[in-house]
This record gives C-alpha cells, structure tokens and sequence, in this order.
C-alpha cells in the first residue's frame, strides 16, 4: 500500500517530498486546495486537527508536523538514514532534527516579525545565537553527522535552505556550503521536480 501525503506546494509538504523520495518508498499526493481553505475541511480535520499540512497516512497510522513525518519514514521504511536506538549518534540526529521546528524557524519569525521576547523565557532564545548554534551543527563537517547523510539534513538542511532561499538568513559560507551538497542529493532534486510539476499541474505558475 502506499503512502498518502495530503499535500499543496505552497506548503511546508513540498519539502515532506524530498524525506519522502529519500526513503525510497511509492507515496501518492491527495492535493489539498490551500488556497481555498480546503485543509479547515472536515476530511482533513478528522486526520489532523490542525487542519495542517503536511498530514501523512500510513495505513491507519496518522502522522503530523514535519520533521516528526520525515524521522518516522526514516525509522520505519530507510534505516540507514538514522541512527538506530544505542547509537551514540542518536542524540545529534534528534538533537538537530528538533532544532529546526523548535528553534530556527520562531527565531526567524520572532525576528521579521519584530517580537518583543525575552530570550531567556523564549526557548528559541536569540536570533543571533540560533545562528552560530546552527553553524556549530555542521561547521567542518559534510552533513549534521559527519560525512554520514542522514535524515536529519532532510529536517535541518531542508529548514535552512528554505529560510536563505527566502532572504531570512544571510548565506554564510558554511550554510552556503553544506546548501550546495544537500542540492547534489538525487532525491532532493526528484522531489524539487515533482514539486514544479504539481505547480504547473494546478496553474500555480
């Protein structure tokens, strides 16, 4: 059976493809019409309250929030890209896998959107030390393990290369450089294709 990603291109499940082509499991998309509201829809709503995307089903397993979507794909269907559990790299794999939802993406936010927090009650801290923490992630390093590609570069890579595709960090040479080795992945430029087809597909162009 395949999986069903519920899905628009305009939505943080664009990047789910790339976990999704990196697991190398057959997945269908169930294109959910943002545009016009469709993810506060009932059908969406009874899988994920949130009326959020992207919303992975699996059988009869429901799974939200995307880096929880791209570690669960790892863990279940492409072990070799995660650590598994007693692995003293685990912890770097969680640890910078939840440092992208958790931590880069509010500081983003807390910033343009000219937040007042205090950075010792905010759990994401400063905008500028989220910055060198996440230097620190990959500074001298290929991937966030080393010279080992793992799923978390789908989570923290995929995250950074948004925000700088955006203008919301500033490319510094090591973010610059570990950007340039995750677009050489295959699986990232299949996903980045598919991504442009279902664009055209729905006139989104």
């Amino acid at each position: 059976m395949s999986l069903s990603l519920c899905y628009h291109p305009y939505s943080r499940a664009a990047g789910t493809l790339w976990a999704l082509e990196e697991a190398g499991v057959d997945y269908d998309l169930k294109v959910i019409d943002i545009m016009k509201g469709a993810q506060k829809g009932p059908e969406l709503i009874a899988k994920n309250p949130m009326g959020k995307l992207p919303t992975l089903v699996d059988g009869d397993i429901v799974v939200t929030e995307a880096a929880a979507i791209a570690l669960y794909l790892a863990d279940r269907y492409a072990p070799a890209l995660a650590p598994a559990q007693g692995d003293p790299q685990r912890g770097t794999y969680l640890r910078w896998s939840f440092f992208a939802p958790s931590v880069i993406e509010p500081a983003v936010m807390a910033k343009h959107a000219g937040w007042a927090v205090k950075d010792v009650s905010a759990g994401w801290g400063t905008f500028e030390a989220m910055l060198v923490a996440a230097e620190s992630a990959i500074a001298g390093k290929s991937f966030v393990l080393g010279d080992t590609f793992s799923m978390a570069d789908v989570v923290f890579g995929g995250t950074l290369r948004f925000m700088i595709g955006f203008k919301q960090i500033e490319p510094t040479p090591v973010f610059e450089d570990y950007v340039k080795r995750l677009e050489a992945r295959p699986a990232l430029q299949r996903a980045e294709a598919r991504n442009a087809a279902m664009r055209k597909e729905l006139g989104l162009q």
